[in-house]
């Protein structure tokens, strides 16, 4: 909620903080708004601008309402508080991240991911796991035990075999699959594994890959061309993992259902929204995210093979059975591998993401000491670290107190990074190694501070050599007051002022009324066969809505459908315009459904209590809180308008 508050709020009203020397169109407190600054956010909110007197004075009140919140935000001290510190640091390093990249490597990955997006790579893997930060003998230990591994498939012993079996992978699933991971293309494995997979060749099994999983050995089974990005639907009836084959048998036999509904013409988009079980699709027919090529999204096999099996966009598969239950699928579009030029920007985005992002920043830091006259003195500064680290280490119970000298380590643009530095790191970072001989742990966690310390002198400098950056920067701080101000002001306040809720509601209850209601139990029957059989059911005035239900989806779980509780006609579409009387009512038609009403009670217009109309009025509260605060802090922020420059926009 809050970091999608915070994108908005910077693509509303970001500011180029670029020194300007064009005229102020605006200031508050003493602080301009200038022409350029003020045109670039209207012309961001604004995809058809206007520069009408109305137009730009309609903005404006928006512009001036924000302002006034940060202004007061700021007033109250509230960019010192050291919970929305961290969080705008947290913001400014993963913003930083593409300014603390090798450009020219940077490049070179994107169009070598590029050329691996032409082809899908069909693999198998053995995995052994160990810790990304095992120690050597842990390592040495996985390491042999992948080799010996290979050794047995080199020796003839057949890959899926020794995958399943005992003393085979540690990934689960090779139990099932025998180490089979179908074909996959660039992005959709850590970058390490993609590696080797592209660069084995057809048959051939490769060395051993280390990942953050831990030893892998490869056998590339086959290499084809791209099919394409799949944008496809799906109609799933889910199966658990435990399911009984009853209920695997109840489940083939509803997907066999809705899908002859299919056959016999119906919407698959309405068909989803009724009886898909994946909630996450069905509001939008079912409608999944984009898979294939280009995609870091992959389906299980079974169902991307069925996927891209349909010719054509349009066309629907027979049900598809995965490890989830049962899929119909819907081809809605297939797209090519695009140009290079056109999928050049989204690329880039997934290089600066994954894995390559360390291979491009550690080139960074090689130039970024180039640049700033880099000098390591860590062989004459180590050695006291060496000698002092214990097992208190990895209890995180060692310090350095004993350190006596503070000789620097390394130096950077003339600045000392010294062994008491160094030692407050390692105090800090003790959980970042399982136990380990005393030379390799501190070898690797001066390394680690190292980079750190380097990557963040440059990032202190991003504001002074990238502009833009240090406008991204203003946004997000703007954004996390206003996030928060509006949280203590209105929002929350609205919510926990019951008695200032109370009185408004009192003095506002004409706003808030029920209109007409029935009590009833609602019949959604899907045919006017079934509305027939319902409607002599419910001649007899002590059956009840589950008898009902259970003697006419005996057949189908499809057939019935019954809502109960008290529904505003107004606000129900299949009432609205149907006048109907107390008892059972005659069956009517809307959007191809027949329903059978039984209403229990009619209720006429009347006053909501306060219990009923809590959600509209506290919503009605947080804008009545706004407005008199809003009058309040204008009355303690000053701010000028000069309206010639504000009419002169767009001149």
């Amino acid at each position: 909620m809050k970091k999608r508050l915070i994108l908005a709020l910077g693509i509303l009203f970001s500011l180029n903080t670029t020194a300007q020397t064009d005229n102020v169109v605006m200031e508050i407190d003493g602080k301009k708004v200038t022409k350029s600054e003020f045109l670039q956010i209207y012309l961001k909110n604004n995809t058809n601008p206007k520069y009408d007197k109305q137009s730009l004075d309609e903005y404006m009140e928006l512009f001036k309402k924000f302002k006034l919140k940060v202004a007061e935000a700021e007033a109250l001290g509230y960019d010192t508080i050291p919970k929305l510190k961290k969080e705008l640091a947290g913001y400014r390093k993963q913003l930083s991240q593409p300014y603390l990249i090798d450009s020219t490597k940077n490049s070179a990955l994107v169009k070598q991911a590029y050329e691996r997006m032409k082809n899908e790579v069909h693999a198998s893997h053995i995995l052994v796991k160990v810790a990304e930060n095992a120690s050597p003998e842990d390592t040495l230990a996985a390491y042999n035990r992948i080799m010996a591994i290979k050794k047995r498939i080199e020796n003839g012993e057949d890959f899926a075999t020794v995958a399943k079996g005992k003393n085979g992978s540690d990934d689960p699933s090779a139990v099932r699959n025998g180490g089979d991971l179908g074909y996959f293309t660039a992005f959709q494995m850590v970058y390490q594994f993609e590696e080797a997979a592209y660069n084995t060749p057809v048959g051939k099994i490769s060395n051993p890959v280390r990942t953050k999983f831990g030893y892998h050995i490869l056998k590339v089974i086959d290499m084809r061309p791209a099919r394409g990005t799949m944008k496809a639907a799906h109609i799933m009836v889910a199966t658990g993992k435990e399911a009984t084959p009853e209920e695997i048998e109840t489940a083939h036999k509803k997907v066999d259902e809705i899908y002859a509904k299919l056959q016999a013409g119906e919407s698959f988009e309405k068909l989803a929204s009724e009886f898909s079980d994946d909630a996450q699709t069905a509001e939008k027919g079912g409608e999944l995210p984009l898979f294939g090529t280009g995609t870091t999204t992959r389906m299980v096999p079974e169902f991307e093979e069925a996927a891209f099996q349909l010719k054509a966009n349009g066309d629907v598969s027979q049900p598809v059975q995965t490890a989830f239950g049962y899929h119909i699928i819907k081809r809605l579009e297939l797209t090519p591998l695009r140009s290079f030029e056109e999928l050049k920007k989204e690329i880039q985005g997934k290089v600066n993401k994954d894995e390559r992002a360390v291979v491009t920043q550690q080139s960074f830091i090689e130039k970024l000491k180039k640049t700033y006259a880099f000098k390591d003195n860590y062989s004459k500064t180590s050695k006291w670290f060496v000698q002092n680290i214990d097992t208190n280490y990895y209890k995180g119970t060692w310090n350095a107190d004993a350190l006596k000298s503070n000789t620097a380590m390394f130096t950077l643009d003339k600045k000392s990074f010294t062994q008491k530095d160094f030692a407050a790191y390692l105090q800090k970072n003790f959980r970042a190694y399982k136990s380990m001989d005393a030379n390799t742990l501190v070898k690797k966690q001066y390394a680690a501070w190292q980079n750190s310390e380097i990557l963040g002198y440059e990032e202190s400098k991003l504001d002074s050599k990238y502009p833009d950056f240090k406008a991204l920067m203003q946004e997000y701080h703007d954004g996390i007051l206003l996030y928060e101000v509006m949280s203590d002001k209105v929002w929350n306040k609205a919510i926990k002022d019951t008695s200032g809720l109370k009185t408004f509601f009192e003095s506002n209850n004409a706003n808030y009324k029920w209109g007409k209601r029935y009590n009833a139990y609602i019949y959604e029957c899907s045919n006017e066969d079934i509305a027939k059989k319902v409607a002599a059911m419910l001649k007899s005035d002590t059956i009840s809505s589950r008898t009902v239900i259970n003697a006419i989806n005996k057949d189908s779980e499809l057939n019935l459908r019954v809502r109960t509780g008290k529904f505003e006609v107004e606000s129900t579409p299949y009432l609205k315009g149907h006048e109907l009387k107390k008892g059972v009512n005659p069956a009517y038609v809307v959007d191809g459904k027949y329903y059978i009403v039984k209403v229990d009670e009619i209720l006429e217009p009347m006053q909501k209590t306060m219990a009923e109309a809590k959600g509209a009025a506290t919503s009605d509260y947080q804008t009545y809180l706004e407005k008199e605060w809003l009058t309040e802090i204008a009355k303690k922020h000053p701010i000028v308008i000069h309206e010639q420059v504000l009419y002169s926009l767009g001149k």
